[in-house]
This record gives C-alpha cells, structure tokens and sequence, in this order.
C-alpha cells in the first residue's frame, strides 16, 4: 500500500491545502494510505477530524512521514528542507513554479525526486479535470472584479433614484484567459460595462457572449500560442495596441490586467503614459504583478498611487478564497492521481502525454526541456 503525506503549508501567505477530505475518502477508497499534518486545512476551514473520519491518519509531527511518502501532495513550491527529507524515488505533486524555483528543481533532479509540476499539465481535452492553472485563474478573475469594485468609490451598476440616475462604471479587462472571461462574467453581474481586449481575435466570440465588447486591434499577426496560451507578440504589435487601448483605458473606472506568459516576464500592457490617461479615482488591479506586472507602475503585493490612480497588485489571489481554491485544486490533483494508476500503484508512464506534459523532474534529471534549457543557462 503507497503511503501519501499531506503536509501543512508553510509559504508566506499559502492558505490553501493539496487534499480535503472528499478526495481523502476517494484516495483511500483507491488503496492509498493517507498521513495529514495536523493543521494542514485549517486556512481552508477543514478541521483535523474531518480528515480523521475520511480514513486518513492525522500527526501533529510529521518529520518521519516525510521520509516514509511515497508520494506528498503540496500546493506551493518546496523548501530546501522539505526536499532533503524525501527519499529517493518519492513523487513530489504541487504548483511547483519551476520556472523561479531553479535551486528547488536542481535539489529535486540531484535527490532523483519524481515531481510533477501542476502548472504544466497539457491544456488538452482529456486534461480538463487536472487543470489547476484554470481552476486558480477562474478564482483570480473572479476576486479580482471583487477587489476592483470594493476600492472605487463608484458604483458598479446604472442606478435610476430619485436623486437621479447614478451611471454604470466601466471595466477593462486586458486578457480573455480563464481569468479574464471570469472577470468579464463578474463585472457583468455586477452591473459595469465592460470592455476587453486580447491579442487572440479567435476569443471574441467567447466575450461577447458573456456580455462584453471586444476591442478591435490590428490582427496583422496571431497570439494564439501553445497549450491554449497566449504567446509573447512582438513589440511594434504592443506598441499599436497601446495606441488603441489609451482611449478606451482614459474611460474606464476599473482596469484589470491579466496577461502572462509562461517562463517569460509579463508583457507590458499598461505604461506610465496610459495611466496617466486614466481619471483620479479609478483602479488598477494587475494580476500579473508577481510575474513583473502588465502595468508599468505596479508592484507585487502592493498599492500604489500614482495622480489619484490606485494600483493593486495582489500576488497569489486564489489562496484568498481557500476553501473553494483548495476544494477544486484538491480535485485536480486527483484527478492526476488517478489517471496515473495502473494496478493499484501510481505509475511514471513516459507515454502518456498528459504524464509527460507535467513531469518536471524524474530518475536524476530535469525532464521538461524548456525548464532545464532555462536553468542551464542560469549556472550558478
């Protein structure tokens, strides 16, 4: 019988857990035998007995489970120590941010640590269940109109009182990814008029039907990337998109950015000039401020002013709605557990493209090629 461990998370800020106990039962129900740390879900609000009476086995010390996993399932990247107290062999599953965790992947390589990494799942079809990135992004998009509306000292919906009628606020919303239509789908049923554009026109369809008007831009060449991503444009492309975004930027109440790039820095969408177009009072929530930030003047897990402007730029948004983010992460991970099985162990299967897309680490060596082509040339 593998055993799975569960640790608590100990990054700054990490509110959310790798399992609950719906997917406990299901994992037990699948042969595993489950350890949680004593106090790993209760960010989540999910207590020490509900695990206990899902089956799994709950230790207020978890140093010796470490080395007995056969398997650990996380949710942020490992310390130094977490990945020394692994055996050899040992999986390791998590959003594993390989691409600013170099010493963490180099440590996971050098322990022959199997890890997949949950942010490189393939974005195909037979995927959809794993995809983690998605499930995040949708809780981002969706917090990030919250966060928007709650600092603009306007109302968000058109109000007809008998003081008069109060107008709607405008939203625009840079990126249709999941965060993206799911910021368009709240600021909707809040009441805003909402605007958004992206590089891909292929994602016009996909606004408009939730209820937004996609801004036109010059389409000479396709954002379209791999994996359902956007892929980085060049910069006399951004540089016109700028050009027609300003005027629809100056208008807006509440501006929200979502671009990113995987690996790569965020594209620069909103600079100083845009901002500066922009009215006293309005709000910029920049979702990419931990990747750099599409917006020139914000700054990861800070508010900046700038000429009555509010810059937000929250960093790790889902984990603000914990319950719910640890909920369907939990289930994403499952989801990969139980794909990999084959006679009641988890198998590495090299074939399999959903196992080979995620696989970051495995028998001594860095598996995803542009992860090790990035840290070879990165040598310390």
């Amino acid at each position: 019988m593998e055993k799975i461990l569960i640790p608590k998370e100990r990054r700054a800020g990490e509110t959310r857990v790798a399992a609950t106990p719906e997917t406990v039962k299901r994992l037990i129900k699948d042969g595993f035998d489950l350890t949680i740390e004593a106090g790993a879900g209760e960010d989540s609000y999910l207590s020490d007995a509900a695990y206990e009476e899902a089956g799994a086995k709950v230790v207020s010390d978890a140093s010796s489970a470490w080395s007995e996993a056969d398997v650990v399932l996380k949710v942020s990247p490992l310390s130094s120590a977490e990945v020394e107290a692994l055996k050899p062999e040992a999986i390791v599953i998590g959003l594993l941010d390989p691409y600013r965790e170099p010493e963490m992947v180099r440590k996971l390589a050098s322990g022959r640590i199997t890890s997949l990494a949950m942010e490189l799942v393939p974005r195909i079809t037979r995927a959809q269940s794993m995809d983690a990135l998605s499930s995040q992004a949708n809780i981002a998009g969706y917090k990030a109109v919250l966060l928007g509306a709650s600092r603009l000292t306007r109302y968000f919906p058109l109000l007809m009182t008998a003081a008069g009628t109060i107008p709607p606020a405008r939203v625009v919303i840079m990126g249709a990814g999941v965060a993206g239509l799911q910021a368009v789908a709240t600021a909707k049923r809040l009441g805003a008029v909402v605007e958004v554009s992206d590089i891909r026109e292929e994602v016009k369809e996909q606004v408009e039907s939730l209820g937004g008007r996609f801004i036109d831009l010059p389409f000479e060449e396709s954002g379209e990337g791999t994996g359902g991503y956007a892929k980085e444009m060049t910069e006399d492309f951004l540089r016109r998109q700028r050009e027609i975004l300003t005027e629809h930027v100056g208008a807006a109440d509440v501006v929200i950015t979502t671009a990113q790039v995987p690996g790569k820095q965020a594209p620069r969408l909103l600079t100083l000039d845009m901002v500066n177009a922009m009215r006293p009072g309005a709000v910029v929530v920049d979702l990419a401020a931990e990747q750099g930030g599409n917006c020139e003047l914000s700054r990861a897990g800070e508010e900046v002013v700038h000429d009555g402007v509010l810059i937000l730029g929250p960093v790790n948004l889902a984990a603000s709605m914990s319950h719910d983010a640890s909920m369907v992460y939990a289930r994403n991970v499952l989801a990969l557990l139980q794909g990999m099985m084959k006679d009641e162990t988890i198998q590495i299967d090299l074939e399999d493209e959903v196992v080979a897309g995620s696989l970051l680490t495995h028998a001594g060596e860095i598996a995803h090629a542009p992860t090790a082509e990035k840290l070879q040339g990165e040598q310390p």
